[in-house]
């Protein structure tokens, strides 16, 4: 049976007309009941277009159970703020006056029966997370304590302050900040070459990837200045392949010269995200075309079959390492001729070498060359690449992993939005087509050219799962985000270790070692507990299904747990578990704006979660972090002035 909000006119009042809720809208005779009656009042405040709004209307609101509670304790207000911006306004600064926190939408306050506020908050879950108690929890608690001290609440509103704050503290559940991790590896690292000190040297970007985020954050330049000095040291040195893209596994000296020439995926991979997040907020030329390089040469040197990447090139060609890499100055110079002089400048060669005689490319950066003459170096560039196709290359392993090549088809997706790349987002998806095709029935983790199936681990499903909801945040593609959710529910089933609250490396059935494999800590790249719980936490914005949000409860508690053994090989958890915390969601309303979308997806995806809502509205954009909505956003100048000023 509809409540009173049946009569009203505002469609967010009208969105909750059936809930079993006895809402009531603020009018004099509403007012006048709660006096009556001698009970405090729920209001809550929000909007249409709020997400998180409608969240807690459908945890709590549409709950039975939670609305007899509501009803028989309080008397239940609902406002529209875009209807009474007034009382909005009001309640918002009541709330910042009382508890001291920020204000938004929802807005849930609790006045006494003269409509005073005394207390209140924005969202609450419908059972305890994250440090915050339940919706139920809250309600009883205020109830108890106003039928109490009712008196004493009407007279003196600061009384319940002080019992809401011992409240939280012993529900709370243990958080540590996670920034000072990333302050703390700073002093490690090698403030000259860039990476950490010492050698053997390994890039590392997973927790130079971390550090960078912590920079988007709160634009502290101490998080911007190791990350900047170790992409431009990489990419100018003998690690980078000067001619052709792409980075080797690590380098034996310090300085990034002298790789050890394997070439793996997973390094590139992470290579390229790394370029990614950088260039999502910062500007530079010489990156980008880096960036454009290494995923040519991927994509093009790399493919085994179907348009998916095998592995891995060997350091060694022909009983020699590095032999197809390198070069002698003479070869150089009779190969090049008149543009040897140019080419010299460019990069430091000599007749001594910097390796068993021979030359590793490493640019010169105290040399800065013309237009032209950088015109001239890239003719002799493309002279030396056509020359070294023609020696024998080193051994390619061609075997397809799920893992890598989903996590790599997810940087491709990524790198098309940072390069404005029409062409490589068609071939993404193409490439993603014959993924979804060989895993249309199973997951595994790799297969030989017979399509002989093999093994599988739990990172085969997450970079799995990370794609679909990928694909569902770039183009609205609902298909891939309900095939996300069954895979990520299989991967649950599959993997979830009840003893430890962590998914284990392998299926549990499988699994024939002596000790479970809880996989904590990075490796080649980012470990699959976390990237598991960042796809939670992106599921729970996007369906608003209690599922996703009890996983991310239980994991999170896990990895608090664990961050202290050893957190330097750890960085993914310190990233994503602040990404969770913080929970930042844009969502799209209204009709597709293709343009607006595209520079919203360029500027902000990744550590966020992007949400459409289709209608025959205008588009607008509603921004929210912790459960706390903004006002509706029509540009990027308006998103940009909000992220300012509230993130």
């Amino acid at each position: 049976m509809p409540n009173k909000l049946s009569n009203e006119k505002s469609p967010y009042l009208k969105q909750h007309e059936n809930n079993p809720v006895d809402w009531l809208p603020w009018k004099k005779e509403t007012l006048e009941k709660a006096k009556k009656e001698k009970k405090p009042i729920f209001l809550s405040v929000g909007y249409a277009s709020c997400h998180w709004c409608h969240v807690m209307a459908h945890e709590s609101f549409e709950n039975n159970e939670t609305a007899k509670i509501m009803n028989e304790k309080f008397i239940n207000i609902k406002v529209d703020r875009e209807e009474r911006p007034d009382l909005d306004s009001i309640f918002q600064k009541s709330l910042g006056v009382l508890t001291g926190a920020q204000g938004g939408w929802p807005l849930s306050m609790f006045l006494d029966e003269n409509a005073v506020p005394f207390t209140g908050g924005t969202y609450f879950p419908p059972k305890e997370m994250h440090g915050r108690p339940s919706f139920t929890q809250v309600l009883e608690n205020v109830s108890k304590v106003y039928s109490e001290n009712r008196e004493k609440i009407i007279a003196q509103v600061s009384q319940l302050q002080m019992v809401f704050k011992e409240f939280n503290r012993k529900n709370a559940v243990l958080k540590q900040d996670l920034e000072p991790y990333a302050e703390k590896i700073i002093q490690y690292l090698d403030e000259q070459n860039g990476g950490f000190q010492g050698a053997p040297k390994f890039p590392q970007f997973y927790v130079f990837d971390t550090i960078f985020y912590f920079y988007k954050k709160n634009s502290n330049k101490k998080f911007l200045k190791p990350v900047e000095k170790l992409l431009n040291n990489i990419s100018s040195r003998g690690i980078y392949d000067q001619l052709e893209g792409g980075i080797a596994r690590y380098t034996v000296d310090d300085k990034w010269i002298v790789p050890h020439f394997e070439k793996m995926l997973y390094d590139n991979i992470l290579y390229v995200n790394l370029l990614n997040h950088f260039l999502q907020k910062e500007k530079s030329d010489y990156l980008k075309n880096k960036l454009k390089q290494t995923i040519n040469f991927i994509n093009t040197e790399f493919v085994s079959e179907n348009t998916l990447l095998g592995s891995a090139y060997d350091a060694d060609s022909e009983g020699v390492e590095g032999k197809y890499y390198t070069w002698k100055y003479d070869d150089i110079k009779n190969i090049l001729k008149d543009k040897f002089e140019i080419f010299s400048k460019k990069y430091l060669i000599t007749k001594e070498g910097n390796f068993e005689g021979s030359n590793i490319l490493t640019e010169n950066k105290d040399n800065k060359l013309t237009n032209s003459e950088l015109s001239i170096a890239k003719e002799a560039e493309n002279t030396l690449l056509m020359e070294r196709k023609k020696r024998i290359k080193p051994f390619f392993d061609n075997k397809v992993q799920t893992d890598l090549n989903c996590y790599w088809l997810y940087s491709n997706l990524y790198s098309s939005l940072i390069l404005d790349d029409q062409e490589l987002y068609g071939k993404t998806i193409n490439s993603i087509n014959h993924i979804n095709k060989n895993l249309k029935d199973n997951v595994f983790h790799c297969y030989n050219k017979k399509n002989e199936e093999i093994d599988v681990f739990l990172e085969d499903y997450v970079y799995y799962s990370l794609l679909l909801v990928t694909l569902y945040e770039i183009n609205n593609d609902k298909i891939s985000l309900e095939k996300c959710e069954k895979k990520m529910e299989e991967a649950w089933r599959l993997f979830f270790n009840k003893e430890n609250n962590l998914l284990q490396k392998n299926i549990l059935k499988s699994n024939d070692l002596f000790v479970q494999p809880i996989d904590i800590a990075d490796n080649n790249i980012p470990n699959g507990n976390s990237i598991y719980l960042l796809i939670c936490r992106k599921l729970s914005n996007i369906t608003n299904k209690k599922l996703w949000s009890e996983k991310i409860d239980i994991l999170g508690k896990s990895f608090h747990t664990f961050i202290n053994y050893n957190f330097s090989q750890m960085f993914s958890y310190l990233k994503i578990l602040d990404i969770c915390e913080e929970n930042i969601t844009v969502t799209l309303h209204g009709k597709i704006n293709e343009k607006l979308k595209n520079e919203i997806l360029t500027k902000f995806m990744g550590n966020i979660s992007i949400i459409y809502k289709e209608n025959d509205q205008d588009s607008f954009v509603v921004i929210c972090k912790s459960q706390t909505c903004s006002e509706k956003l029509k540009d990027l100048n308006q998103i940009n002035e909000y992220i300012k000023n509230n993130l």
